[in-house]
């Protein structure tokens, strides 16, 4: 093996499987880096703080710590690394939050050796022109305007990278513009010296920039922009920081992600379709099923084989929820779920759900109550059958997941500054700290002794929440393992449409 050049960058691969990782190697052997290996998690922790690793190469499914845990406490280290998902079709999902945590790109299982060599070539030309950036920023003054004048290696890098990169002074206005973003943003000439609201329409993005521009504490954020109809972006931006810590402006990258959206949408529309097709026989069976059942218990056939379709009827019952359940959620992935709006009065939706499951509190002698403060009637502009999904979710989850003899209460908090917060409280089984973070994920489901006997699809919550942030609402959750849970809700309300009680 030839010597190790102390210049080289360096890749570190994460994965369980050895046979990937050496092949890996051997596609790396003709980039200018050293490549490092690791079987898990925290072998490669004990490597990045040991050594300058450049890039690593992570898979997402690993036994013990996965590879989102290792992407979470890379991050939460500080380490100056570009990550790079390994990931199977299984977990694109998975893939696709990872980047918006701030990984650099991702490689599917099965990779093509000439794709993978591409990818981490670009992470490294990345390393390497931040650490460009550094060296020439301590060479030069500190004025930013002087990186659009500079005949440099940097300008050579910046051209060529895939990646669209903007660079901002303190003022908000836009020094340094590589093709790439001047594509993006079809721009046909270099708007240098231009305020950034100048190029770019999107008004949030704009405020976000501004505010790194400035502010030498901040820490990078990322956004998602879409661009037309088909053309969706990660922006990363981070603050330019000077030699004694101060701001001198900010550096905006634009990552495409429309062939990740569009994956996502054939996901969706793939889900939506098998679900629909499976719909009408399953509800067939079901319902055919019943009447065998109750022409059996007319006809006192033996308990054994009524016991038997009973069953039958109940894993049928369990798969048209979780079928209705994918085709709310493809119908809020794709942005066309519940759009008959109308005036819904919270409370008259809130009393409905309530007593919608009345009985099943009651079957478990639990006390199921409404709490009102005040008098008023919070009116939001919203579909109805999508309030009804949000409380019929959570207030069926408190019920649930509550043992018998438990409290369920639901509280319409007051109006404040045109929000209303609506509380659903159980004294039930609670979640852990450990999973609070995970149960808003698809399918993610809370598994423990007390949940083995208690179906479910994992999709309610992930709907809820898709719900909330289409109407510009959010839900937040309070819980102690034992202790039972509390789900806040906040609702925008327009003052003028919240009238009194009768």
């Amino acid at each position: 093996m030839a010597p190790e050049n102390q210049d080289q960058l360096k890749v570190l691969v994460v994965d369980d499987e050895e046979h990937i990782r050496i092949a890996v190697e051997r596609i790396l052997r003709r980039l200018d880096c050293g490549v490092l290996q690791a079987s898990n998690g925290e072998h490669a922790l004990s490597i990045l703080q040991e050594q300058d690793v450049a890039v690593v190469l992570l898979d997402l499914k690993m036994p013990g710590m996965d590879g989102m845990e290792v992407h979470s406490r890379i991050r939460e280290a500080g380490y100056q690394v570009q990550v790079i998902i390994i990931t199977g079709y299984a977990t694109l999902e998975t893939a696709i939050e990872a980047m918006k945590k701030g990984a650099f790109d991702f490689i599917p299982k099965p990779f093509d050796k000439d794709h993978l060599a591409l990818v981490v070539d670009r992470a490294l030309n990345s390393i390497r022109l931040e650490q460009e950036r550094a060296r020439l920023e301590q060479e030069r003054q500190r004025a930013l305007l002087d990186l659009n004048t500079e005949k440099s290696r940097i300008r050579t890098i910046l051209e060529s990278l895939p990646n669209g990169v903007i660079v901002t002074n303190t003022q908000g206005r836009v020094v340094l513009m590589n093709q790439m973003a001047r594509q993006i943003l079809a721009g046909e000439e270099s708007p240098i010296g231009c305020e950034i609201g100048e190029c770019l329409e999107d008004g949030e993005l704009c405020d976000l920039i501004r505010s790194q521009s400035v502010a030498a504490q901040s820490e990078g954020s990322s956004y998602e922009l879409q661009l037309g109809d088909d053309s969706f972006y990660m922006v990363q931006t981070n603050p330019v920081l000077g030699e004694e810590g101060e701001c001198l402006g900010a550096v905006i990258v634009f990552g495409d992600i429309s062939d990740l959206k569009e994956m996502d949408r054939l996901k969706s529309e793939f889900v939506a379709k098998v679900s629909h097709e499976l719909r009408s026989p399953l509800s067939t069976i079901h319902e055919q099923m019943a009447l065998v059942l109750q022409d059996m218990l007319e006809h006192e056939q033996p308990e054994k084989e009524q016991r038997i379709l009973s069953r039958a009827k109940e894993k049928t019952k369990g798969m048209l929820s979780l079928i209705e359940d994918l085709l709310d959620l493809s119908r809020v992935e794709a942005g066309s779920a519940f759009n008959d709006v109308q005036r819904v009065d919270i409370r008259q939706t809130l009393e409905s759900q309530v007593d919608f499951f009345q009985d099943r509190a009651a079957e478990k002698e639990q006390e199921l109550t409404l709490e009102a403060a005040g008098e008023e009637w919070p009116i939001v502009e919203a579909d109805p059958r999508a309030m009804e999904s949000v409380f019929g979710n959570l207030i069926g989850n408190a019920v649930k997941y509550t043992p018998e003899g438990g409290r369920v209460a639901v509280r319409i908090g007051p109006v404040e500054q045109g929000r209303v917060r609506v509380e659903v409280q159980d004294d039930g089984i609670g979640i852990s700290e450990k999973e609070q973070s995970r149960i808003f994920e698809r399918f993610y489901r809370v598994k423990n002794g007390q949940t083995r006997n208690i179906s479910g699809t994992g999709l309610g919550l992930p709907i809820v929440k898709g719900i909330l942030d289409d109407m510009g609402g959010s839900i937040s959750l309070s819980s102690q393992h034992g202790q039972g849970s509390t789900f806040y809700v906040w609702l925008p309300v327009s003052e003028s449409s919240v009238r009194e009680g009768n």
